[in-house]
This record gives structure tokens, C-alpha cells and sequence, in this order.
């Protein structure tokens, strides 16, 4: 493993040595957190979710559990952390959203997300847990956007359910695949720092854009440059 990345909680074998025999309880607080806490989007899910089935793959005591439970516990992390997200849109969100006008929180962004829920409707929920960051606030939005919890509740449980399946089990397979399984053991610092930044630099663009944004509507149509042609002519 190249040593290029030095952030514990990104690291596999760093969460196995620190987790022992509870690995997968911290795999599944990852998963819940990325969902449920508006600072999940700082963990890459995806990547974390193939880690952890190749390591089911490759060694298969490491993680104390057989594969088929694994996914479904991660599924039911990821459930419940869309849950929670949805409950802190619905019950505190529009105060947060409805005060700020820059970056994530703004009603610019609200008003956004509440277009995409309408163009896909409640099939937006599980296309959300295949994109990052997304993932992190999509069930924030859609409580705030009070989209109904009965038909919220139903598509969250499908997309945790297909995601956090999929994705560890896509993992699982890839670990039976030794030449892929050695490259990706080999490089993944690389792999999980490509995964850092895919998920920051998105993040840091669309916040300064909303600062700019922002700005431009203080400074209103009185910034505007003064029409010098109205100006009094000397005799």
C-alpha cells in the first residue's frame, strides 16, 4: 500500500486494527453518518463499501461476519441514516436554509433539490445514493421540501437497500478477481485520495460560486457602473 495518504478513518486496515472485531459496527456508523449528518459528505461511501467487501473477500475471518449479513447490515445503516436526515430536514432545516443565503444552505439550493425531487420524483431518492455528496443531503432536502414520509420512507429503504448491497457486494466480487484485488490493495491510498477530492473540490466550487452569487444580489443594481453620459457637460 503506498504511503500517500495519512488520514485514519480513510483507512481500511487502520479501521480493522482500531475496530478489531467491531469493523463492521464502525463500517455501518460510517454509512449512517454519511446520511444522516449533514458532514457525511466528508466519507467516501462508495469507496468504503468496496474496501470492506474485498476485505470480505480476501480474508474472510477478518471481518467476523459472512458477506450476505455485512450488506444488510450496511442496507439497514444506510436506511436509517436517510431517516434521520429526513427527519433533521422536516423539523429544523427550512430555519437553517431560510436564514442563509451563500453556499449549501440557501434557498437558492432549496428551491434546486425541491426541482429535482419534481422532475424524478420519489425515484430521485434512490438515484441520490449513487452520487456522492448528493447522498449526504438529499433525505435532508426532502424532508425540507416535506415530501410525503410514508413514500420517502419506502424509496429510502429500495435505494439503501440496492446501494449498500450492491456496492458491497460489487466489492465482494472484485476481491475474487486477484489481479484487480492486487491493484486495488496496492493503490488504494491513491484510490481513496482520488475519492477526497472528487468529493471536496465539487463542494469547495459550488460554495464559492454561492458566495459570488450572493454578492452580486447585496450589491444590487445600484453597484452598476453610473451612466457618465448624464453627467453635466462644463460650458
Amino acid at each position: 500500500m503506498l504511503p500517500l495518504v495519512s488520514i485514519p478513518w480513510l483507512d481500511p486496515e487502520y479501521l480493522l486494527s482500531a475496530f478489531g472485531p467491531w469493523a463492521v459496527l464502525g463500517v455501518c456508523l460510517l454509512v449512517f453518518a454519511e446520511t444522516g449528518l449533514l458532514v457525511g459528505f466528508l466519507f467516501p461511501g462508495d469507496t468504503l463499501l468496496i474496501i470492506t467487501g474485498i476485505l470480505a473477500a480476501t480474508n474472510p475471518g477478518a471481518l467476523g461476519l459472512p458477506i450476505w449479513l455485512i450488506a444488510i447490515l450496511i442496507s439497514v445503516a444506510a436506511f436509517a441514516g436517510g431517516e434521520l436526515g429526513y427527519l433533521i430536514g422536516h423539523k429544523v432545516g427550512p430555519r437553517i436554509f431560510e436564514r442563509r443565503e451563500s453556499g449549501l444552505f440557501s434557498v437558492a439550493n432549496v428551491n434546486r433539490t425541491n426541482a429535482f425531487f419534481e422532475r424524478f420524483g420519489p425515484m430521485a431518492v434512490i438515484i441520490a445514493r449513487f452520487v456522492p455528496v448528493i447522498r449526504t443531503f438529499a433525505p435532508i432536502m426532502a424532508g425540507v421540501g416535506h415530501m410525503s414520509y410514508r413514500r420517502y420512507s419506502l424509496f429510502n429503504a429500495i435505494g439503501a437497500l440496492v446501494w449498500g448491497m450492491g456496492i458491497t457486494l460489487l466489492g465482494f466480487g472484485i476481491g475474487h478477481i486477484p489481479p484487480i484485488a492486487d491493484f486495488v490493495s496496492s493503490y488504494i491510498d491513491l484510490i481513496l485520495l482520488a475519492a477526497v477530492l472528487a468529493t471536496v473540490i465539487p463542494i469547495a466550487i459550488h460554495y464559492l460560486h454561492g458566495v459570488h452569487q450572493a454578492k452580486k444580489a447585496e450589491q444590487g443594481p445600484g453597484a452598476e457602473r453610473p451612466d457618465v453620459s448624464a453627467a453635466p457637460h462644463d460650458a
